[in-house]
């Protein structure tokens, strides 16, 4: 302690201004007199900091929050002691995590499943026609609409919109307007009555009845283009349908084989969830931390579809308590990971996150610097470490299951994909 006090008077003695003493020349007993409390606090702050990460070091404390001191002061002749408390990261002996039985999908790659990606790179390629016939507007055809929206026989700038494109029966606007609109033709103006759901996110006019004034200004219809030899001309990459084939053969295998992994994953989780010995409380900092983490990208998400950030910000919210199960579940997992990888001497390498980076940035068309000022920017390179460290757990724990492959039928794989 009075080695700590000394180095703070002298960094004190140095800056000091006292009447009637040259700076840096005030002897130690006048400087007492002024700097004595202001000396204590920065003395005890001084050894709390370096007592306290070397007791955290020596011990291999995992402290996860702030310490909170509790400290008497320095008094005269008397040692200086203070107490830190710290929440810590639970340390774990998980059960079960070898010899596991799994069961994983085998899925061929089917000419139905190439048609299907077919179409949907042909509807990519689709062209709008004006339909000129003179009949009524039917489910999949598109139209040009201009609404106005009264609650109560009030007109609400919110429920009012020109030049809207729909696609009729695309299910984007509140149920029960759409389908009011089949029949309609271009030019008619029709009164569309509909209920707003009591859910809706707009408060003021959740369980509403409204009332619109619609007018059709417009009809369209998609036409597709055969997929042929000169469809492929559409795409540099390729020379033949048989190479456009050939190429989304390629990726669905990629996405198949993705899938499937993921499966074993949350199968392995499952397993090690259900086992009794792995059960333990998990600190609440840690389930709320995750539960803020979650609100956050909830928000941001709606926040990216157009809603106001009040809206978006109410909606969170009211979002906590039921992102609370969810959060245990992940905290618990990633607790689980962790301690395995300890008990297994599991870690992630630099030139694995970097390679991590790396495959990042070619998937979304920028530079591997500037992905990782990005990650750094937001404090997502952890968030990349773990995810590295988690995937080599999980391979680690595959190649030591007991892992038998299943034919499922076709119809239920498409059931179960989201």
């Amino acid at each position: 302690v009075k080695k700590g006090m000394d180095a703070v008077y002298r960094d004190v003695a140095k800056k000091a201004r006292i009447r009637g003493f040259r700076q840096g020349k005030i002897p130690r007993d006048i400087l007492e007199r002024h700097y004595k409390d202001h000396v204590e606090e920065e003395t005890v702050t001084k050894l709390v900091n370096q007592v306290y990460w070397d007791a955290i070091k020596e011990h291999d404390i995992q402290a996860v929050t702030q310490p909170q001191i509790d400290q008497q002061g320095i008094a005269p002749e008397k040692n200086f002691s203070f107490t830190a408390t710290v929440e810590v990261e639970p340390l774990l002996d998980p059960k079960g995590y070898l010899d596991l039985e799994l069961e994983k999908e085998e899925l061929a790659v089917t000419e139905q499943d190439i048609d299907n990606r077919l179409k949907e790179i042909q509807q990519m390629f689709a062209t709008m026609q004006d339909i000129e016939e003179d009949r009524g507007l039917m489910a999949g055809e598109f139209a040009t609409l201009d609404f106005e929206g009264t609650l109560a026989g009030e007109a609400l700038k919110e429920l009012k919109a020109e030049n809207y494109f729909l696609e009729v029966g695309s299910g984007i606007l509140v149920p029960g307007f759409e389908d009011q609109l089949i029949g309609m033709k271009k030019g008619e103006t029709r009164p569309i009555e509909v209920r707003f759901p009591d859910d809706y996110q707009a408060a003021h006019l959740a369980g509403k009845d409204v009332s619109f004034s619609v007018v059709l200004k417009g009809l369209k219809e998609k036409k597709l283009p055969e997929i042929n030899e000169d469809f492929v001309k559409n795409f540099e990459k390729y020379d033949s349908l048989e190479g456009l084939k050939a190429d989304i053969h390629k990726s669905l295998e990629a996405e198949h084989k993705a899938r499937i992994e993921s499966d074993v994953r949350k199968l392995v989780v499952d397993k090690l969830l259900e086992n009794k010995d792995n059960e333990f409380d998990v600190p609440p900092s840690f389930v709320e931390r995750q539960i803020f983490q979650m609100m956050a990208d909830t928000q941001r998400r709606l926040l990216s579809r157009g809603m106001d950030k009040k809206t978006a910000t109410e909606m969170t919210v009211k979002m906590h308590d039921t992102f609370k199960d969810e959060a245990k579940k992940i905290v618990l997992t990633a607790l689980i990971i962790k301690n395995i990888s300890r008990l297994e001497s599991i870690s992630a390498g630099e030139s694995e996150v970097e390679d991590r980076i790396r495959m990042m940035a070619e998937s979304r068309g920028m530079t591997v610097e500037a992905l990782r000022e990005s990650l750094e920017k937001d404090d997502m390179l952890e968030h990349i470490e773990n995810e590295v460290l988690h995937q080599k757990v999980f391979d680690f724990i595959a190649a030591k299951a007991k892992i038998r492959t299943v034919k499922r039928d076709r119809s239920e794989a498409r059931e179960d994909k989201p």
